[in-house]
């Protein structure tokens, strides 16, 4: 698979996972998931988990697989190489995944001790990639192998902390986040 092939399906298969917990945050407010409970001295998940973030982040992953499915014969003709069509259970494992790493990270640093927005190098940028991928596999194994090689793996663990950071900064910029991480 030539590089560019390469970077090309793994931005795609993954974008179903990157835009979650954007649209999360877009549509935030509400009850939070842990509804205000402690473990310890210390809430479960905090503020900024709600059901309607989550349940908006996955609507907008799977939303976003679909019209990917429907562009994928057009862009892989114009490309020259076949890009992903996601099936239901692929798309749902990677806007779920993403939304449950994103969980699974507030828990984390809350167990750390650190505050809601708070920095957590590594975990931040790959969360959702550490729960989506594999969810994606055991949802719909054929799918993840067919399109998540090990250089496709690679990419996306490449990609990712780039893309994540830049969008930050970008959402920070322009008044979207707190911080910049």
């Amino acid at each position: 698979m030539a590089v560019l092939e390469t970077i090309v399906i793994a931005f795609w298969a993954m974008l179903p996972a990157y835009v979650p917990n954007n649209a999360a945050v877009l549509a935030g407010g509400g009850r939070p998931i842990d509804g205000g409970r402690t473990w310890g001295a210390k809430r479960v998940l905090g503020d900024g988990k709600t059901w309607r973030g989550t349940a908006m982040g996955i609507t907008a992953g799977l939303a976003l697989a679909a019209v990917l499915t429907v562009l994928a014969d057009g862009v892989g003709s114009a490309l020259g190489f076949a890009v992903p069509e996601f099936t239901p259970l692929a798309a749902l494992g990677l806007a779920g995944g993403a939304m449950l790493g994103d969980i699974l990270a507030s828990f984390l640093k809350r167990r750390t001790g650190r505050q809601r927005g708070a920095m957590f190098p590594g975990l931040d940028q790959l969360d959702f990639v550490v729960v989506s991928l594999p969810l994606v596999a055991l949802l719909d194994f054929e799918w993840f192998r067919e399109w998540f090689t090990l250089e496709v793996i690679l990419v996306v663990v490449v990609l990712t902390p780039i893309l994540h950071v830049t969008t930050n900064m970008i959402a920070y910029k322009l008044g979207l986040k707190n911080e910049p991480w």
